[in-house]
């Protein structure tokens, strides 16, 4: 590594011409395409042009669109290419299905070699404007988001955009205290780590990109996932896996322990801890060790996984050694893993209104999740959301909550049947979603088991994060009626997909051809509508935090249109047309005097011109004074956080195994004002991996305990909901009229 780095300071201090031709010396090796993935493609494009919901010839017109989408997967930033460089490949624009169905990837694979080849020039140029000076003092300003922004002309545009960017990173260490000499080392190092990384990349990665641009070119939701992809989304679903139970991250060419899982392996041994490095990872009792220094983060993990109950030996070096300190050889049996930071969580907040504690059970659910595998075993402990939703009601019953919110923020969906199976936990029996497939028929996806698992008040919080099987729930529970939509529009897929075995068509049991996750139906509400483009609407409306032209379906120029089919047969189980107005006015009249919501909004506002704006300065004086401004908004709220932490009307609902409750409020106070430290810091100018690794997951734990405006807002719309049902029967009648119990 040093040897290639003392190369590159070489190459860049000649000529542009002599740096081009050194960095050819040293460039990563040319990719080729394999075999099997040649005939992957193949497969592929028969399979998408004659089953995908969308089913699209793949003909000339979808080559150019899979020309365009590629050279965009590779650059999506604009800052390597330049047109000429598109020029280069003109010829192929309209041939690329010919590439496919002729089984000669060729033509992709020598753009990629293009793409690294840029890579490296352009990193080679920033290292050599280390060594020159900026002026700070200069009017000029950098735009830091360029997706929409046209390719760079020629060779002098591309370098003055990375000029600007180079000074940018400067700038921000500048502004963070740093001198000239740290500051150098630092960015050194900072785009010695993009070249490395570039180099990690193998043929298996450069086919998915391609193979994404085609199938994205059909419609947003299909990708092709290799084998490894495969393996990780069948992972997720399943939310468990057979390992150790650490999380793994790279820094500084090491494997480093980011977090242990407790109760893993790794966790009851004893032996490792957040910090340490893997040098090395052996097979069984005698296996050879493989030395993974500077290893890709998957190809590691592929190492340390394994089947249930062998061996694996870790060749650690401790996170508080130098490089040459003892090492540490680890065994460790590989078991289950558990993945339950995805899994549904409850808790219960305490809103005081006027002497009077309303409870509200809150259940975060991440991701509709099902271990498809284990069920279709027959395994009575298969993992489920439903299940572990229906099993966390159960004891929210037992702690006598008033009212139920599911949190599905983020929830980017799922299992299509575990969001069916949720939705019938809050209603008896009927219809939840309707399909249509390519053929134009529509199925009705119902909750055919009798009975609710909670028949009290419900409310669900989404926002832009919130799609497909979330979507799904979210719709369901607005038109039966049920409980209060509250947040801001969902994402707006309204699409299923399916996985597609490509292996199916290999040659041997062997063939590793991956798998297509691809669009096979479209989803409609019971009531007709779609959430398709729309998403879902909220009843009660909170502020947006993303961009809408940016983030969400309406943001693919390739989408659905939205459209709609012909109502289901069901029976609403409340009406909630004459509560939602009072609701909302409660909740208008509240935030005008929650002074952290108002921070919030004007967080938001910021935020939106920032991004409107698409400019940052690059002269000091102004930057200087923006950071100051930040820093005077940071303390102001810190100040008002401190003074007004003990008059707060919610109260988080501890279990009897927390700590007494005097050191809670103080572990709870110094977590909020840390929180907003956290939060609003001051900007370092460092990347994640740059930083010390305390440091790291002490910011992320800042932020996860910082004060969650958007839930506590929503939390005391549904204690009003609670209020306004107890003291009003006939209101109460129509909300809930099949409650086992009236509303007292």
């Amino acid at each position: 590594m040093k040897k290639q780095m003392m190369l590159v300071v070489l190459a860049v201090a000649m000529s542009a011409q002599a740096g081009a031709a050194q960095s050819e010396k040293i460039a990563a090796p040319l990719m080729k395409p394999a075999a099997q993935q040649t005939q992957a493609a193949l497969w592929a494009s028969r399979v998408l042009s004659r089953y995908h919901y969308k089913a699209v010839p793949l003909d000339d017109a979808m080559s150019e669109k899979i020309f365009d989408r590629y050279f965009k997967s590779l650059d999506a930033e604009k800052l390597f290419f330049v047109q000429g460089d598109l020029e280069q490949f003109a010829a192929a624009r309209g041939k690329l299905d010919d590439a496919i169905t002729g089984e000669n990837l060729s033509v992709p694979f020598a753009i990629y070699n293009l793409y690294q080849q840029r890579f490296d020039e352009r990193i080679g140029y920033a290292r050599e404007l280390l060594k020159s000076k900026f002026d700070f003092a200069a009017d000029e300003s950098y735009q830091y988001d360029r997706e929409k922004a046209a390719w760079p002309k020629n060779e002098d545009e591309v370098r003055e955009l990375w000029r600007k960017r180079v000074k940018n990173d400067w700038l921000r260490l500048k502004l963070a205290g740093k001198e000239d000499k740290a500051i150098r080392e630092t960015l050194e190092k900072r785009y010695d780590s993009y070249l490395g990384r570039s180099r990690k990349l193998n043929n298996e990665d450069v086919f998915q990109i391609f193979m994404n641009a085609y199938a994205m070119s059909i419609e947003p939701h299909t990708n092709y996932l290799g084998p490894r992809a495969s393996e990780n989304f069948d992972i997720s679903m399943r939310l468990s896996l057979e390992g150790i139970g650490a999380v793994l991250q790279t820094r500084d060419e090491y494997t480093v322990i980011r977090e242990i899982v407790p109760g893993s392996p790794a966790g009851l041994s004893g032996k490792l801890k957040v910090g340490d490095r893997i040098v090395g990872v052996g097979q069984g009792d005698v296996g050879a060790m493989t030395e993974v220094l500077g290893w890709r983060i998957d190809d590691v993990v592929t190492l340390i996984r394994g089947a249930k109950d062998s061996l694996v030996r870790l060749d650690v070096l401790p996170a508080d050694a130098g490089p040459d300190a003892k090492h540490a050889t680890i065994a460790l049996v590989r078991k289950k893993i558990s993945m339950e930071e995805q899994a549904a969580k409850k808790s219960v907040i305490e809103v005081r209104d006027n002497g009077v504690k309303r409870r509200v059970g809150v259940i975060a659910l991440p991701t509709f999740y099902q271990d498809f595998e284990a069920r279709r075993k027959g395994d009575k402990d298969y993992k489920s959301a439903t299940r572990d939703v229906a099993r966390l009601l159960g004891e929210l019953k037992k702690e006598k909550v008033d009212n139920v919110l599911i949190d599905l923020r983020n929830n980017g969906g799922g299992s299509l049947n575990e969001a069916v199976e949720l939705t019938g936990l809050f209603i008896d029996k009927g219809p939840v979603v309707q399909q249509r497939n390519a053929e134009g028929k529509i199925e009705i996806e119902s909750d055919t088991s009798p009975g609710m698992a909670w028949d009290g008040p419900v409310g669900v919080l989404i926002n832009r994060g919130s799609a497909s099987a979330s979507e799904i729930f979210a719709a369901a529970i607005q038109d039966y009626g049920r409980g209060l939509i509250i947040g801001e529009a969902s994402f707006g897929k309204g699409t299923v997909q399916t996985l597609f075995n490509l292996d199916r068509f290999g040659p041997s049991d062997k063939a590793r051809y991956g798998e297509l996750k691809m669009t096979i139906a479209q989803f409609f509400r019971i009531n007709g509508g779609t959430t398709q483009l729309r998403g879902v609407t909220p009843d009660i409306k909170l502020p947006a935090m993303s961009d809408g032209d940016s983030f969400g379906e309406s943001s693919y120029d390739n989408a659905l249109p939205w459209t709609s089919i012909k109502p289901a047969l069901f029976v609403p189980a409340g009406e909630l047309k004459d509560i939602v107005p009072l609701l909302d006015r409660k909740h208008e009249a509240r935030v005008l005097k929650d002074k952290d919501f108002q921070y919030l909004q004007e967080d938001i506002a910021l935020i939106a011109k920032q991004r409107k704006d698409n400019l940052i300065s690059l002269n000091e004086t102004v930057r200087r004074k923006e950071r100051d401004t930040q820093e005077a908004r940071a303390k102001l709220r810190e100040k008002r956080l401190a003074a007004v932490t003990g008059g707060d009307d919610l109260t988080v609902v501890l279990s009897q195994k927390d700590l007494q409750k005097q050191a809670l409020v103080k572990k709870a106070v110094a977590k909020k004002i840390a929180a907003v430290k956290g939060a609003m810091r001051t900007d370092d100018g460092l990347q994640g991996d740059e930083r010390a690794l305390t440091a790291e997951l002490d910011a992320e734990s800042a932020a996860k305990n910082a004060k969650d405006v958007l839930l506590n807002e929503t939390v005391r719309i549904l204690a009003d909901e609670v209020a306004l049902l107890k003291t009003d029967t006939r209101l109460a009648s129509r909300v809930l009229p099949y409650a086992a119990e009236p509303a007292k």
